[in-house]
């Protein structure tokens, strides 16, 4: 039988690891797990020890994660998890079908609003004892998918394929393949000619190549903060979008979309989570039905002329 060793951190080290680092000080920490400031602190200063390195900057106003300490964090989160799961799922081994729990879920505003809520009604119809979490995160920088790899989600809803790469120890999937198209107001004569609307999580890497050979394409002159303020920008005519398919489902008839041809751009949206976590029953029952329902309830029938059919050719 294998034997802990001075260097092995238990369960309760990780706890006040995660804990020092959410709340941003020892004290917060410590009234969070019910501990006295200096248990935490010799706790942390045991870890320390133990790793062979600085894991928080102690200041007045708190402590903060160093870079040793970032990465601590994230697989004390991630092991914590699969503590969770190993009870769960030993708890179910008498009804292997029936997955329970919570699952953390992180996603995109537009997943969130056009794809998960289709999927969780499924999964709550077939797994009563699931407890779905949705965190919904900007899809820039690290994104959803650094939500799972700081463990604090087990499964993404992410845009795969970017410069961005996935981070070590992820695994990633391909859901759909998500057009863009040139958004503008219903009617418009002329929607290439209109000023550019964006905002932050638009386009990117997939799309950079493209974008960059569009010489009509001006410099955005009104920047939103998320794609329902750039629609609403859109609808009341000032300006023109390009745009992927998911926010426009449901866009009102005041917005005109126009198809951007055989060469248009698209990204693909897909799920993220961790190499351990892919296998546990939780994750595996979301993915089954996210794979059952998205080709159902994504498409051009969420809304007449979605892509290609309203609007003036651009």
């Amino acid at each position: 039988m294998a034997r802990t060793t001075d260097s092995d951190l238990a369960p309760q080290e990780l706890r006040v690891l995660v804990a020092v680092a959410d709340s941003g000080g020892f004290s917060a920490a410590a009234g969070t797990l019910g501990l006295t400031q200096s248990a935490v602190s010799h706790s942390v200063r045991g870890s320390e020890r133990k790793i062979g390195a600085v894991l928080f900057e102690r200041g007045r106003t708190g402590a903060r994660p160093t870079p040793a300490g970032e990465q601590a964090v994230a697989h004390a989160r991630r092991v914590l998890r699969l503590l969770d799961v190993l009870t769960a799922e030993a708890r179910g081994a008498a009804r292997p079908d029936a997955a329970q729990g919570p699952l953390r879920i992180a996603a995109f505003r537009s997943a969130a609003l056009h794809l998960l809520p289709a999927v969780l009604q499924r999964l709550r119809a077939r797994h009563p004892g699931i407890e779905p979490r949705v965190r919904i995160v900007r899809e820039v920088g690290r994104g959803t998918a650094g939500e799972v790899a700081d463990g604090k989600a087990d499964i993404a809803i992410a845009t795969l394929g970017g410069s961005v790469p996935l981070p070590p120890g992820l695994v990633a999937s391909g859901l759909l393949d998500e057009p863009y198209a040139l958004v503008h107001a219903t009617g418009h004569a002329a929607p290439r000619s209109l000023p550019l609307v964006d905002w932050a999580e638009n386009c990117g890497s997939y799309t950079r190549g493209w974008w960059a050979a569009q010489d009509w394409i001006p410099k955005a002159t009104v920047e939103a903060e998320d794609d329902g303020a750039v629609l609403s920008l859109v609808s009341g005519g000032h300006g023109m979008a390009i745009m992927p398919a998911l926010s426009l489902v449901g866009a009102p008839d005041s917005v005109g979309i126009t198809d951007l041809g055989p060469e248009r751009p698209t990204r693909q949206v897909g799920y993220v989570t961790t190499s351990e976590l892919a296998g546990s029953a939780v994750v595996r029952a979301l993915v089954r039905e996210l794979r059952a329902t998205v080709p159902r309830g994504y498409g051009p029938s969420q809304r007449q002329g979605l892509i290609g059919s309203s609007g003036r050719a651009a």
